[in-house]
């Protein structure tokens, strides 16, 4: 007897949705093929951005970001290592596999000073803001 649940149908669903517009979005299938999204916060603060990223169990090897063209791209495999582990369970809530997030990230973010560290399943990436530009005062002589 298989115990009905609507509510993991309508977090599939959900998860499914995302997976299509995030890959529609980006011009890639990629998203489409992942198997969970990690939840994200993201904060702007004076001299940087700063994008937190859920990722128990995902290793800092298995997680590989990349900047290009204003685009920070987030991807990586939580092991299936403990799928193996499931025989005999009576609910599976957590999910193994890909992973994948796009974020367009502002004009002024200084993308060669990224920087990313994991600790305790939680990823932090620091966005440096560019220095802002200052006008400069152009200083007006006159004779007499």
């Amino acid at each position: 007897m298989t115990r009905y649940e609507p509510w993991s149908l309508l977090n599939q669903l959900q998860r499914e949705l995302e997976r299509s517009f995030e890959g529609s979005r980006a011009g890639t299938d990629t998203a489409a093929t992942a198997e969970w999204t990690p939840a994200v916060d993201i904060k702007e603060e004076v001299n940087r951005y700063v994008l937190w990223a859920d990722l128990p169990g995902v290793s800092p090897e298995h997680i590989d970001i990349t900047m290009e063209n204003g685009i920070l791209t987030l991807k990586g495999e939580r092991s299936t290592e403990a799928k193996v582990q499931r025989e005999g369970i009576k609910r599976v809530e957590r999910v193994f596999g890909t992973f994948y997030r796009r974020f367009s990230l502002p004009d002024t973010a200084d993308s060669d000073g990224i920087s990313a560290r994991c600790s305790n399943g939680v990823l932090e990436i620091s966005i440096p803001k560019k220095a802002a530009v200052q006008p400069k005062k152009i200083n007006v002589t006159g004779e007499g």
